[in-house]
């Protein structure tokens, strides 16, 4: 009787490693279904603003991201307004997210005019297109004024 509870004791760990591997490989990549899309605090900083793009796992299920998200910019009107996403230099690695748990990425914009711009147009709204994907979420972004003709910066997601 000793010997099997030893047994059942020490292929225990096996198990519950075994099970672990198959749940990190049944991880799906996340839909835009199973997530929520927010911006933190914007904060400003000699003509530019820098905020979080945060993505939470609405679901109850883990999925994985990796990448960089796609933006498009909309005026209070709903009109698509001219948006240039540049990719900023960072590590790329595959985020899991529990329920519950968010991605994050760093984005940037100008607030002054450059170049023959007279003015910038506002956004209010944001369409955050995921990694790979067409799938997209939107969310209402008084970001303000976006120079440079649309270009804003986006770093790659993280944990």
């Amino acid at each position: 009787m000793a010997a099997a509870l030893l047994l059942a004791g020490s292929a225990a760990p096996a198990v519950a490693a075994q099970t672990t591997a198959q749940t990190t490989a049944q991880t799906a990549r996340c839909s835009a279904t199973q997530l929520k899309a927010s911006l933190g605090r914007i904060d400003p900083g000699a003509g530019q603003r820098y905020t979080l793009l945060q993505l939470t796992n609405t679901s109850s299920r883990a999925c994985w991201l990796k990448g960089y998200v796609g933006l498009v910019l909309f005026d209070g009107s709903g009109d698509v307004l001219r948006t240039r996403p540049r990719r900023e230099a960072g590590p790329v690695r595959k985020v899991t997210l529990r329920p519950g748990k968010r991605a994050e990425s760093t984005i940037h914009w100008g607030t002054v005019e450059t170049g023959g711009e007279k003015s910038c147009p506002s956004a209010a709204e944001l369409m955050v297109m995921l990694p790979d994907d067409y799938a997209y979420r939107s969310i209402h972004a008084p970001i303000g004024k976006v120079c440079d003709q649309g270009r804003i910066g986006i770093a790659p997601i993280s944990g």
